[in-house]
């Protein structure tokens, strides 16, 4: 795990954490291996095979699938054990997440009663408040939902028009909470408010109290098996105890349990990804024309190396930063000041991670789906259920663009601030790229979300190469591959933000067929 939490001085600049002894999914061991694996066991044996009962909303099959997940201590992960949880770090519990992620509409549901639904409760509650809820929620015993978006009030989410008036002993809400995920079953609900219409804040609401209603599922694309819904606070009673910190501070809770809950979509988007891979590596061993299998096809194993690159990747970054994140919260005292800072400390690379990594998703489900030809765009395979559900994840948790225009902001942010430097040394071509674009700055959102994929993919590249380095051959070619597509990518966000030219270096020589073959062996990412 990284030493310190100083701003790296040499190589690229831009990030909180020195990327010498950056952690890798690989360092995952001993006990922590084995839930991993219990995650995965579960995921396939209890979550796959009931996928289409899934999909209909079967009565009680949800609920009763989260209560065993609970019971195996999965509800609670990186919860207090104090309150029922296993106090375990939040890169373990997000490398969990992802191995109960191959089925996306379980994946949101326990993401949300695990994550985002009670992650603030844990930062920022009273005591008393937390022995009422969190035992639970951590048991499976409750869902849990987190209400912020509004009908009109979406990505410019401190918009809300939900009210909260003081009424003798109680506070009363009204409003309406529109895409709300686990609304159906979710038995305890992370409500934003403005306080007579002005101060926002943040108040935990059961669904028994009077006043509180859900109203009819959506019909969505995807995630079929998961609960949409808008929630109705129509004069809605709460005791005036159940305020969340502090008043007129709930943008501080509902914003810092969305840097952790885009950190944990990571690896909820790459489960899918990781499962589309092996589904199509199946497949195209399977699948013969021209008198083989369309695995031996070069356009196929390129394909694969593709697929398997961005994974690679995408897995680096994501661990690295999870590591980053217990870094920093074992820093923090465990005091209410201290979450928020640990919070606050690793925004920029959730974000980036975020945007990165269900982007790669979206390629690799979409190629995998190309491997199956006209069967994939049939509901017969899996694949087309992966194809669907991985639209929404671009979206939710802050859409890509949003986080496109956090990043570099935040990152200028931290710099005025003395915790990053923007003056890259150039370790790479990418990074040098994006140290040039950091110096120039720009108001236009245009270029300012160019600069913001110079930095992404600059952090991609630095996490997965110093992986390589570590792991060296087939890693050294999943790292070519991803180079190859990655520096192209590079020099157009460049040419945005500069615009100037800048020469492309020669690609990298990568053994396509071999990576192909490792994923074929493995039957998924390397």
């Amino acid at each position: 795990m990284p030493a310190d939490s100083t701003a790296i001085s040499h190589g690229c600049a831009f990030f909180s954490r020195t990327p010498d002894s950056i952690f890798i999914a690989e360092d995952f061991v001993g006990d922590e291996r084995l839930m991993i694996d219990t995650a995965e066991q579960f995921s396939r044996k209890e979550v796959l095979p009931i996928a289409e009962r899934l999909d209909k909303q079967e009565e009680g099959l949800m609920p009763d699938l989260i209560r065993r997940a609970g019971e195996l201590g999965f509800c609670g992960v990186d919860a207090p054990d104090a309150y029922g949880g296993l106090g375990l770090g939040k890169n373990l519990a997000a490398r969990i997440l992802e191995h109960l992620s191959f089925n996306a509409s379980f994946s949101v549901t326990i993401g949300v009663t695990s994550g985002i639904a009670q992650v603030a409760l844990s930062w920022f509650g009273t005591d008393e408040q937390k022995s009422r809820y969190l035992p639970r929620l951590t048991s499976g015993e409750w869902l849990g939902a987190y209400c912020l978006s509004e009908p009109n009030s979406g990505t410019d989410a401190l918009s809300i028009a939900t009210r909260a008036d003081r009424r003798g002993d109680k506070w009363v809400l009204n409003g309406t909470k529109m895409w709300i995920s686990n609304a159906k079953w979710a038995d305890f609900f992370l409500v934003m408010a403005k306080v007579d219409g002005e101060r926002f804040s943040a108040f935990l609401v059961e669904r028994d109290f009077p006043g509180v209603s859900v109203a009819r599922e959506e019909h969505k694309l995807g995630l079929k098996g998961s609960s949409t819904a808008r929630v109705l606070l129509e004069d809605a009673e709460v005791p005036l105890d159940n305020m969340l910190y502090l008043e007129g501070r709930g943008h501080v809770v509902a914003l810092n349990a969305l840097n952790l809950g885009r950190f944990k979509l990571s690896s909820m988007s790459i489960g899918p990804a990781r499962d589309a891979i092996g589904l199509a590596a199946h497949y195209a061993l399977d699948r013969k024309q021209f008198g083989q299998p369309i695995a031996h096809f070069g356009l196929i194993q390129k394909k694969f190396a593709l697929m398997a690159s961005l994974f690679f990747a995408s897995e680096s970054m994501i661990y690295r930063t999870g590591a980053d994140i217990d870094g920093a919260f074992g820093q923090s005292g465990g005091t209410i000041e201290g979450n928020r800072k640990a919070a606050e400390e690793m925004a920029v690379e959730c974000s980036m991670c975020k945007v990165f990594s269900t982007e790669a998703e979206a390629l690799i489900v979409d190629e995998a789906l190309q491997v199956y030809g006209g069967y994939g765009f049939t509901e017969e395979f899996p694949i087309a259920r992966h194809y669907r559900d991985a639209r929404i994840s671009r979206i939710y948790e802050g859409t890509n663009e949003i986080n496109r225009v956090f990043i570099s902001e935040r990152l200028r942010r931290r710099a005025q601030e003395g915790r990053a430097s923007l003056d890259a040394v150039g370790d790479s071509y990418i990074s040098e790229l994006a140290g040039k674009a950091m110096a120039l700055g720009s108001d236009n959102q245009i270029v300012t979300g160019a600069a913001s994929d110079l930095l992404i993919v600059a952090y991609a590249e630095q996490s997965a190469r110093i992986r390589a380095k570590r792991l060296r051959g087939i890693h050294s070619e999943l790292y070519n591959c991803f180079l190859n597509w990655a520096n192209p990518r590079a020099a157009e966000a460049f040419q945005i933000v500069a615009g100037t030219e800048t020469a492309l270096p020669a690609s990298a020589a990568t053994d396509y067929a071999a990576i192909a073959d490792a994923v074929y062996a493995k039957s998924g990412p390397l």
